[in-house]
């Protein structure tokens, strides 16, 4: 039906209009019969500022991640679910955890396209570069250094770099833009004092200086730089581009540095942690760097911390009534032994039992009538599907807080998983970092609502 000269009229009056426009008016002055959907301008004004004023108090709230990998994993079928769905039955591991099955989701049929290679992959968990055992890999930058490249200014540190048993060197991780590698820190009372220990004026002035520094040496060499720009090829003319792009961005997080330097650090009444004498005390160390993530978190110290598990890195065991006979490594090659089994699926229940913990503690800490589990997207899972076997298909994933919709066992196929770096899109774009790629990935994951 075509709109007379009338309507056509009121049309144009209709939408020129300064107060709220109904959809029925709409309609009924254009003399159409469709279904509209609602638009800004048909909402009152007061409306408008309201969903306005919302949007940007969501975009205000501060968003973190911590992603731990424990590179031999879980036994399979002890920590996967048998049924789907938000109303799955718990397995024998995740029952451990059932005062939080609505705080997190777990996956199945998920892994990392081309990412293969047993042990090597635990260096590609939060990067997933394809072929980390083969002969010249290089690694990509890490999904936490990703962040921290984004909104690291926000807070005093970009990122944590945070290990346990970890073969310094070799194993971490975070990787920066050029693929190198970030080293793990392995001591909590070193993490608690660059959080919480202010140092004194003179030291705080050396730290000045030092970035003083840096920033002459990088002054010095960008100068030297701009000077073979002269009758270089097109090639390298571009590769000197991407040069002087990461020297700029280096720079302005070094004057970052700076300004933070000159403010106090964060005041906690808690004491400076005791460290474990023994890479034994392997459990005593993954639950004090829980606790250091906590408080980062807690203060807003940081918005992004990685935690490699090294477990093939640690001898026999010893935690709470338990000692292992054997190294972490030679048990989860288990064969089927019974004994080891037994032992393995004692140390998966107090691995459970440590992040049911760690949940628990940041529902207690409140910010801004919000837990702070609502506010941090806690990613577990391993490199590994099963260590005994060495295969690198559906990894034990699992997946919590941050503001998703969750209490569900999402399972996709098992012969041709479903690409995990989706989940780190959506965890990106949940960060307020706009990106609709990350890696191998092929969009957001599917299934994950927010909350």
């Amino acid at each position: 039906m075509k709109p007379t000269h009338a309507s056509r009229s009121q049309l144009g009056s209709f939408v020129s209009a300064r107060h709220a426009l109904s959809r029925r008016q709409f309609l009924r002055g254009a003399g159409i019969v469709l279904s509209l959907p609602l638009l800004d301008s048909m909402l009152p004004t007061f409306a408008r500022a309201a969903n306005a004023a919302a949007a940007k108090a969501e975009a205000a709230k501060p968003r973190r991640v911590l992603a731990i990998c424990n590179n031999l994993g879980l036994v399979p079928d002890q920590f996967f679910p048998t049924t789907t769905g938000r109303g799955y039955a718990l397995s024998p591991y995740l029952e451990m955890m059932k005062d939080h099955r609505e705080d997190f989701t777990v996956f199945s049929g998920v892994s990392h396209p081309d990412v293969d290679g047993g042990h090597p992959a635990d260096i590609c968990f939060l990067t997933a570069a394809p072929h980390p055992g083969s002969g010249g890999f290089r690694n990509t930058i890490s999904l936490d250094q990703y962040i921290a490249e984004r909104i690291g200014h926000e807070t005093r540190f970009p990122s944590l770099t945070l290990g346990v048993n970890v073969a310094q060197g070799s194993r971490s991780l975070s990787w920066t833009g050029s693929g190198v590698l970030i080293p793990c820190e392995e001591k909590a009372s070193d993490v608690f004092k660059r959080l919480f220990i202010q140092g004194t004026p003179a030291e705080v002035n050396a730290q000045m200086r030092k970035l003083d520094l840096g920033q002459s040496i990088l002054d010095a060499v960008a100068g030297q730089a701009k000077d073979l720009q002269r009758g270089v090829t097109a090639r390298d003319r571009d590769r000197l581009d991407q040069y002087f792009t990461s020297v700029r961005d280096l720079e302005q997080r070094m004057q970052m540095s700076k300004e933070w330097e000159r403010k106090p650090k964060p005041h906690i009444d808690v004491s400076v942690p005791l460290d474990p004498a023994s890479p034994r005390e392997y459990m005593d160390k993954v639950k004090l760097m829980y606790d250091m993530a906590r408080l980062a978190f807690e203060t807003d110290s940081t918005r992004s911390i990685s935690l490699m598990l090294d477990s093939v890195n640690s001898p026999a065991i010893e935690f709470g009534d338990h000692k292992t006979t054997d190294g972490y490594h030679n048990l989860s090659h288990h064969g089927k032994s019974t004994e080891k089994l037994a032992q393995l699926k004692a140390i998966d229940e107090w691995h459970m039992k440590l992040l049911n913990n760690l949940f628990t503690d940041l529902k207690a800490v409140k910010e801004d009538g919000e837990n702070l589990l609502d506010r941090t997207m806690v990613l577990y899972g391993s490199n590994l599907g099963n260590a005994n076997t060495h295969v690198t298909t559906n990894l034990p994933t699992l997946f919590a807080g941050g503001g998703f919709r969750h209490g569900q066992h999402l399972a996709f196929d098992k012969d041709r998983n479903y690409p995990l770096p989706n989940l780190f899109v959506s965890m990106l774009q949940r960060m307020g970092i706009e990106s609709d790629k990350f890696a191998s990935a092929t969009g957001t994951m599917r299934g994950l609502e927010l909350a």
